[in-house]
């Protein structure tokens, strides 16, 4: 029952936050927050944005099957970071854009625009129903099952919860909720960590040390250039993933234009973009420690990595900070996701930025669609959840990466009615092309598949394309 009052007031606080900052909501307001968040609550919020429940049960137990290498994909996220930075926000900001497909309706075409607005959409909600998923069944197991109360109710019951304190205020309350659940977030992971440390007697430094010297901390492949893991592959990956996932996301780029100028969006930008390291390396060493500790204590480390952290929380008197971490971290990056679904179809498919009922229903719908993928999903996963997510992400998203990589460096003119086909069929040729390699040269494509679809993508679009420029 303690974690279900936690939970309680955990709720209660971000409905006082939403009520304090959904005065004098608009349309305005939801969508772009009228253009007054300071930087530094974006960034730090965004943090906590960029980790969802995924991270939070993933990350400590990808140490089992590929040690620390993930860290090489978080090093390639600073680098995309920068290039959003630099390269994009100077354009949305140019532009005052409320949503970022926009621009392709402006450099490319009509159907150009509906191509890349449903396309945002349809990876969203698939990708933010796999992360939410996370939190609702841990919910289950450590909270609900007991009280006897069915999944489809638990889900339904946290997607009514993220309405409630957001239907109003949008982007300007998540702005601040997310400072507050980022917060949380690395409150309750530190004090899971501390609690490891202290049931194995380590004080901070030797903690450091035993992980350090654990094989499983290997952060770096250099000498195998065909594994998933090589340096070089997972460094360019993660950049490109970083590029697309937030670059050309509305949902990760909405609250980065809500700064009142386009220095402090880059400065915000920049700021979490680096946090993002050291942020997944605590988890990962969480994830080593708890391996550790595991074997000095002669239990059997489990067979699925994403398991790691729930055994030991279901071991051990860190429920309550596990049920708090995880839901701040899934909260924080539902909430965004939800809001930016409205605020695309609203803007992207309706034409009608202010229209306040269209907006009001499309929300409801929105959250109703999504407890129904979540539903879905729950019926056929299968999979590591981080590895699905990624994998999902390299098909639908590159079409996004080949749209806009074509717009912003060529100066082509494209046949807008051939757009829909080639993004269509580029990833359908993209895992033709990762089955035909596994079978004839086992090579096996990981985070890259997102490259090469968007490369598919530009091909494409560049043979289909007119000779003659844009002006």
């Amino acid at each position: 029952m303690w974690i279900i009052a936690i939970l309680l007031i955990y709720f209660a606080v971000l409905l006082g936050i939403s009520r304090l900052t959904q005065r004098r909501a608009t349309n305005e307001t939801f969508f772009r927050a009228d253009r007054r968040s300071p930087w530094y609550m974006v960034a730090f919020g965004m943090v906590g944005a960029s980790i969802s429940g995924v991270t939070f049960v993933s990350v400590p137990g990808m140490i089992l099957s590929s040690q620390m290498t993930y860290l090489q994909v978080c090093l390639g996220f600073v680098l995309g970071y920068l290039a959003i930075a630099f390269v994009l926000l100077p354009i949305y900001y140019r532009l005052n854009l409320t949503s970022i497909y926009t621009y392709l309706g402006q450099r490319l075409g009509r159907l150009s625009y509906q191509t890349g607005a449903w396309f945002f959409l349809l990876s969203k909600i698939v990708g933010s129903a796999v992360k939410f998923y996370v939190v609702c069944l841990i919910l289950q197991q450590f909270v609900f099952d007991a009280m006897g109360v069915p999944f489809a109710l638990n889900v339904v019951t946290m997607v009514v919860l993220i309405w409630l304190y957001s239907h109003r205020g949008g982007v300007r309350t998540l702005v601040y909720t997310d400072t507050f659940q980022t917060l949380c977030l690395f409150s309750a992971l530190l004090l899971i960590i501390y609690t490891v440390m202290r049931q194995m007697d380590f004080s901070v430094a030797e903690a450091v040390s035993a992980v350090a010297s654990d094989e499983r901390s290997r952060m770096f492949v250099f000498d195998d250039w065909t594994s998933p893991h090589y340096f070089w592959k997972q460094l360019l990956s993660g950049a490109f993933i970083v590029v697309v996932m937030t670059g050309l996301d509305q949902d990760m780029m909405q609250k980065n234009l809500t700064c009142r100028t386009l220095r402090e969006a880059q400065k915000d930008m920049c700021s979490y973009g680096v946090a993002f390291v050291p942020a997944n390396l605590l988890f990962m060493a969480l994830g080593v420690l708890l391996a550790q500790l595991f074997e000095s204590q002669g239990i059997a480390i489990p067979a699925k990595s994403d398991e790691l952290l729930p055994q030991y929380v279901a071991a051990n008197n860190v429920t309550i900070l596990f049920a708090l971490g995880i839901v701040a971290a899934s909260f924080s990056s539902a909430d965004s996701a939800l809001a930016s679904m409205t605020t695309s179809f609203c803007v992207d498919i309706c034409h009608r930025p202010d229209d306040e009922r269209l907006r009001k229903r499309s929300h409801i719908a929105i959250c109703a669609l999504f407890v129904v993928f979540i539903l879905l999903f729950d019926a056929v996963n299968s999979k590591s959840l981080i590895d699905a997510i990624y994998t999902i992400v390299s098909y639908t998203y590159g079409p996004l990466l080949g749209l806009f990589a074509f717009g912003l460096f060529t100066r082509r003119r494209v046949r807008d009615r051939l757009v829909p086909a080639v993004c269509i069929a580029s990833p359908f040729i993209c895992y033709g092309i990762d089955r035909l390699s596994a079978s004839l040269w086992d090579y096996h494509f990981g985070y890259e598949l997102l490259m090469l679809n968007g490369l598919l993508t530009f091909s494409g679009l560049w043979i289909t394309s007119l000779r003659e420029s844009v002006r």
